[in-house]
């Protein structure tokens, strides 16, 4: 085989490690963004913050007047100190303007300030509205629906063997309070080490039954609702009718079939009514009670005030710790020292502008990208989801001039505090369906309505999809009825028939 050369032209495209930072940093929520920089507070010495920095020099003044004084003393030229100490400190600025860093700094960008405190659109709208929303440090372990149950069980004189069969049971137990493994899979996976017979199983599972809360380690819903209907007291009305219709009608009740289950029973309206009412008052979820929900904090990023009759979008500059360059670090720094520690400071300072940098320009980022939206949704802040317009990703970047990906990156995980509510940036943006006059409307606004008309139909005789779309259509708005249904499943409304009143 001959050998040749052959020559290609290509392009490559190059992220630069500011770049690859700015980007990290724009996508990170205000609480992870936190995390972040304090762990970069805690690696890089000559980045700190404005607070630090204040409390630093208060010792020093005191210092620096001790030596004053003391120089006096002894007859020294306090001028020709300060002289020097200026002196020193133009040597130092003039490593970054002159030398290697400070060239690659100055190609890159141009330094007013050495700090970064986020901006607002006023200066004078800073006010305590974010005063009460940080997050409790507090991170006690909550109570599960295994503990509780085990707590429970320690409390009760149980054998040994009693004891096993409670904890095997009481594993075998999901968070919603059912059993996961039949009695006969649990009566076998103990008797291959251990002398235990079904009976003692059942045994111990009914005096688990009987634990906080009623109708835990069932077998299904048929089971936990007859749990909890046996431990309410007898003179309970209507309780037998509804202890019937759990153990042999339940399925009636769950497909809304009212007249069959009126014909099967053959009882009075009344007392059907009664004993819907009070398997409706019972918990299909038992295990509900105790299971903690893991609990998701919150801090908006950006808040919307009224100013001068328009809505304008606020940086909430509390969330943040305002940085800046640790001054005391930075006068270490001189010139034409290419010891290993001036090196390392100089490294540190070059990592500390950048990060300070990258944080100003995700803030700026930010507030113009919401400014942009609340420009568009106007109407969505004085009248709701109804007003909502279309808007996609692309109007924004092309209003910014700016790429979809970095529109994307602003609105994941960012939230607005409105007069309404708060919502994600991303909730601002949905797609449009045609409208007969020829115009649009935007998707929210179209699962508003969905909500009003449901909220609005008779509580007897619900409302269908194709029923939906018809009174949509009468509004202008043409949508199909597989449309309304996946609006209708996005907002978790229940069809039709599952709408339907228990009331007989």
């Amino acid at each position: 085989m001959k050998q040749t050369l052959e020559l290609k032209l290509g392009q490559k495209l190059a992220m630069t490690p500011q770049l690859q930072q700015a980007i990290r940093l724009l996508q990170l929520s205000v609480i992870d963004l936190r995390t972040e920089i304090q762990t970069a507070l805690e690696n890089n010495p000559l980045l700190d913050t404005v607070e630090q920095e204040e409390n630093l020099t208060e010792p020093e003044t005191v210092e620096s007047d001790n030596e004053d004084i003391h120089s006096i003393e002894n007859g020294t030229d306090k001028e020709s100190a300060n002289k020097e100490e200026s002196s020193a400190s133009n040597d130092t600025n003039d490593v970054f303007e002159q030398g290697t860093a400070g060239d690659e700094l100055k190609e890159d960008y141009v330094w007013d300030d050495e700090s970064y405190i986020p901006r607002t659109t006023s200066s004078n709208n800073r006010d305590n509205d974010w005063s009460g929303m940080e997050i409790d440090s507090r991170n006690s372990s909550p109570t599960t629906l295994h503990d509780h149950l085990d707590w429970q069980m320690r409390m009760l004189p149980l054998s040994a063997n009693d004891r096993l069969i409670a904890e095997t049971i009481i594993e075998a137990i999901n968070e919603d309070g059912y059993l996961t493994l039949s009695i006969e899979d649990i009566s076998q996976s103990l008797s291959i080490t251990h002398d235990i017979e079904i009976d003692e199983v059942v045994a111990i599972l009914h005096q688990i039954q009987s634990f906080d809360p009623v109708g835990v380690a069932a077998i299904d819903v048929a089971d936990s609702l007859h749990i909890q209907l046996r431990h309410l007291p007898e003179d309970t009305p209507h309780l037998d009718t509804a202890r019937s219709i759990v153990d042999k009608h339940l399925d009636l009740v769950a497909h809304r079939d009212l007249a069959k289950l009126k014909r099967v029973l053959k009882g009075k309206s009344t007392a059907l009514s009664g004993a819907i009412s009070l398997i409706q008052s019972l918990n299909p979820r038992p295990g509900s009670f105790i299971n903690p929900s893991e609990t998701r904090y919150i801090i908006p990023d950006i808040t919307v005030k009224k100013v001068n009759e328009t809505w304008v979008a606020l940086l909430n500059e509390e969330a943040l710790p305002k940085l800046q360059v640790n001054r005391y670090y930075q006068s270490l720094i001189r010139r034409g020292d290419n010891s290993k520690d001036n090196r390392y400071l100089k490294e540190n300072l070059q990592e500390a502008r950048w990060y300070i940098k990258s944080l100003q320009n995700r803030h700026d980022t930010l507030l113009n990208v919401a400014n942009e939206i609340i420009k568009r949704q106007q109407a969505f802040f004085e009248e709701g989801d109804e007003a909502m317009k279309p808007m996609v990703l692309h109007d924004i970047a092309d209003a910014l001039e700016l790429h979809e990906s970095t529109i994307s990156r602003v609105t994941t995980n960012k939230y607005m505090q409105t007069p309404i509510g708060v919502f994600e940036l991303k909730y601002f943006f949905s797609s449009h369906v045609s409208t007969t006059d020829g115009g649009t409307c935007s998707a929210t606004a179209i699962r508003s309505q969905i909500r009003k008309l449901v909220e609005a139909e008779p509580a007897g005789k619900p409302i269908s999809d194709n029923r939906i779309a018809e009174l949509l259509s009468q509004q202008g708005i043409c949508v199909a009825r597989r449309t309304v249904a996946k609006y209708r499943e996005l907002m978790s409304i229940p069809p039709s028939n599952m709408r339907k009143s228990l009331t007989i």
